[in-house]
């Protein structure tokens, strides 16, 4: 029994690690677009608007891909299938290093996005492995692979500038194909896999996996990380491009100031996660969106010349933010989103167990939508506005909206609550699929009764939650 054990622990590190590592070595080519695509924007002369259609093209693959991968995933197990995604994605790579005009650069980019497809496998993989207390802090770390787009901004100059950018394309081809075969031989099929071929019994209806995407409470947390997440790759792609030419820095600093938003915005996810399992998602969500708010709106800000009739005549004032307060603003930017991220997703397995992969793969199709929407929204306001802030201004609205929202359905929650209206109606579909009729509380698949999430507030029955 102890040696059954033992071997347990051992398979879920290994699940959790390589899982973490070969989602880091995906977003790091799903990302790629960010630095060699400012060599390609000066080689083709693309204007702003197709320079953010030609980033943001795989992070629209990667993005709708993700609810065929997850039930897929919750279906044949998310071993084979993240395999599988990492070889189709590293053939698209290598091929992009042929392409010439920039028509043929967005083909490749749809291949190349693949590699984004990775996190809704990697996230119905890792969350089996654990129970429902640890689930939090386990897809925090396995969401840290978002440093991938760190790695990508911190070694990629170097190559381009060495090398050129095809060579970029080849190198993290061949480095992906690599990760995929050392996850295969080095991980093993989940325990809920494991435990269905045993017993014979075959993958369920790809219809039953999409059920819980009928309910209200999946798309308002798909807002979340529209924000969250998409704010954070279109910001991971664009900075780049902002800050050469809004500092006039050379590819190299900007790689590396964009890196200084992108690491926190990925390692502390992890540490989310921690937060979320100890006080609550909810709460965690509560101080990205208003941390996000305050930081937005200072980024929106742009450089702005005052005069002020004054009694000895006019005193003019200058206002704008210096490269050093930028990078710092954004490190915190980063930091709280990385948060959100992890907030967001411990939500997913306590609710819906038996539909990670898909539930997980909607939310995360619709943040994976904004990092393809934000940057060519970004490029078009650049080309109408003339104001470089004005992605911030978009993101500021965009946070305003979610944090409005999330703030209104708590409210309304506890308002019922308070004049004891839920006490009559009848238990939400969700609560009866997660611990059957009666039994309000037992969630997860630990099904530990009388248990209730850390984000519910407090007097607020567990029906509530789908608000």
């Amino acid at each position: 029994m102890r040696h059954r054990q033992a071997l347990e622990c051992r398979g879920q590190t290994q699940a959790l690690v390589m899982s973490t590592i070969a989602f880091t070595a995906c977003f790091a080519v799903w990302t790629i677009f960010s630095i060699i695509g400012v060599a390609i924007k000066d080689e083709l002369g693309l204007s702003e608007a197709q320079f953010g259609l030609l980033v943001g093209t795989p992070i629209l693959t990667g993005s709708l891909i993700r609810i065929v991968l997850g039930v897929w995933a919750d279906q044949y197990g998310g071993r084979p299938v993240n395999a599988l995604v990492m070889l189709s994605a590293a053939a698209a790579t290598f091929l992009l290093s042929y392409a010439e005009t920039y028509q043929q650069m967005l083909i490749a980019a749809l291949g190349v996005g693949i590699a984004g497809g990775s996190f809704s496998v990697g996230v119905a993989y890792v969350s089996r492995w654990y129970a429902t207390e640890r689930q939090g802090t386990a897809l925090g770390i396995f969401g840290a692979g978002n440093v991938g787009a760190a790695v990508t901004k911190f070694l990629a100059p170097f190559v381009l500038i060495a090398y050129g950018w095809q060579t970029v394309a080849e190198v993290w081809a061949a480095g992906l194909a690599i990760m995929a075969v050392i996850f295969w031989f080095t991980t093993s099929d989940d325990p809920v896999t494991r435990e269905r071929r045993a017993r014979g019994e075959k993958p369920r209806s790809a219809w039953l996996e999409l059920e819980p995407l009928k309910r209200l409470q999946v798309w308002r947390f798909a807002l979340y990380y529209f924000f969250v997440f998409g704010g954070f790759v279109a910001l991971a792609l664009w900075l780049p491009r902002y800050l050469i030419g809004v500092y006039g820095v050379d590819i190299t600093t900007a790689g590396m100031i964009g890196a200084a938003y992108s690491v926190p915005a990925s390692v502390f996810r992890a540490y989310g996660g921690a937060l979320s399992d100890k006080y609550g998602a909810r709460r965690v969500m509560y101080w990205t969106f208003l941390v996000s708010v305050i930081a937005t709106f200072i980024l929106s800000y742009p450089p702005t010349d005052y005069v002020v009739r004054g009694i000895d005549g006019p005193i003019a004032f200058h206002m704008e933010i210096g490269i050093v307060a930028f990078t710092v603003i954004v490190f915190i930017l980063g930091f709280f989103m990385s948060l959100g991220k992890a907030a967001v997703y411990k939500h997913i397995p306590v609710y819906y167990p038996d539909n990670v992969g898909a539930v997980g793969g909607l939310v995360g199709m619709i943040g994976g939508l904004g990092g393809f929407v934000l940057p060519i929204a970004f490029g078009v306001l650049n080309d109408l506005t003339g104001i470089w802030t004005s992605c911030f201004m978009l993101l500021f609205l965009l946070v305003g909206v979610a944090l409005i929202w999330m703030h209104l359905a708590i409210r309304r929650m506890e308002h019922r609550a308070a004049e004891r209206e839920l006490g009559q109606l009848p238990e939400l579909p969700e609560m009866q699929e997660i611990h059957g009729p009666g039994q309000v509380g037992a969630l997860g698949p630990t099904g530990s009764a009388g248990r209730v999430p850390h984000d519910v507030p407090d007097g607020v029955p567990a029906q509530s939650l789908s608000q």
